[in-house]
């Protein structure tokens, strides 16, 4: 029989995994997402997650408590009384009471090959970190941070110029299908877990505000890491002086190019910038407010001069 599911998500890396288990046949009894957000152009409008929209056109009730601290949202979520629970970015710590609140508990997927990347940020911490391959899993969850059994796995290779944006759209399909076929063997009670190892853990903290300058003393090998780490959201960036006042310009691609010179010096006029070993190329660019360009493009409405120091 199709299991009772109570989906737990909120951005659109999680969508592909609640259509998926819908088209399954599963029962989705409920999807539980974040509340809705300031949004719009002046910050005004109220804006449902993507899960919860997705949740609207499959018909399936929404419910967006802010925590699990009340007493009524934890009897709620029980009273669903569904097979299992399944978590895809969900954005919330769970209580104890959620973990044992289906038959047979809650099911993650998880950016990474863990235990390498555990918490917030796996996909842009492996590119910062110049992994070669990165991937999903699927594991029991428990009360540790991204610590339970894993039940089945899929690597994924990250490729030299591969942004986190295009792994994050790589990997919400690849842990749809791989969620798809966890809840089909547990269907038929054939899902197997595996404890996972201590040895290799590393944490993946959020991406915090403070790392998003680019820092050209560092080889161009991890300037060039650091940039599609952060591309496209939230943007790693250098400060331009233009017209006499700084600007900041994000950078959402780069090439690691030959050259030598002081960091954060533009060597050439194809906006090459010295690095503390080598250099770097941003071969995509945008100023603030502005739409994203290629480097030919945003060097002809705003040059930059060979010698010039990046800030």
């Amino acid at each position: 029989m199709p299991l009772r599911i109570i989906f737990m998500g909120t951005p659109e890396f999680s969508v592909p995994t609640l259509v998926a288990l819908a088209e399954a046949g599963h029962e989705i009894t409920a999807v539980y997402t974040q509340p809705p957000r300031p949004g719009g152009r002046r910050g005004l409008d109220l804006q449902k997650s993507p899960v919860h929209q997705a949740a609207e056109l499959l018909g399936i009730p929404v419910l967006t408590p802010p925590n699990f601290k009340d007493a009524g949202d934890r009897e709620t979520f029980t009273k669903f009384n569904a097979d299992v629970a399944v978590v895809v970015a969900y954005g919330l710590l769970l209580p104890e009471a959620i973990l044992q609140g289906t038959r047979h508990g809650c099911y993650n997927g998880h950016a990474s090959l863990l235990p390498r990347w555990r918490g917030a940020a796996p996909i842009q911490r492996a590119i910062i970190a110049g992994d070669h391959e990165t991937g999903m899993m699927v594991m029991k969850m428990d009360k540790g941070l991204d610590t339970g059994p894993v039940a089945l796995s899929k690597a994924v290779a990250i490729g030299e110029t591969m942004t986190a944006g295009e792994l994050h759209n790589k990997l919400m399909q690849v842990g749809a299908a791989l969620m798809k076929e966890a809840m089909a063997k547990l269907e038929a009670g054939d899902l197997p877990l595996t404890p996972q190892p201590e040895e290799g853990a590393v944490y993946a903290a959020k991406i915090s505000k403070g790392e998003t300058h680019i820092d050209f003393t560092k080889p161009a090998s991890e300037v060039h890491n650091h940039i599609r780490g952060l591309s496209p959201f939230p943007g790693a960036w250098f400060e331009l002086t233009i017209a006499g006042k700084p600007e900041r310009i994000k950078v959402l691609n780069s090439e690691k190019v030959g050259g030598a010179g002081e960091a954060g010096t533009v060597l050439d006029d194809t906006l090459t910038i010295a690095c503390g070993q080598s250099a770097v190329r941003p071969t995509r660019l945008q100023k603030a407010g502005g739409k994203p360009l290629a480097v030919a493009e945003f060097l002809r409405g705003t040059p930059v001069a060979r010698g010039t120091r990046i800030a």
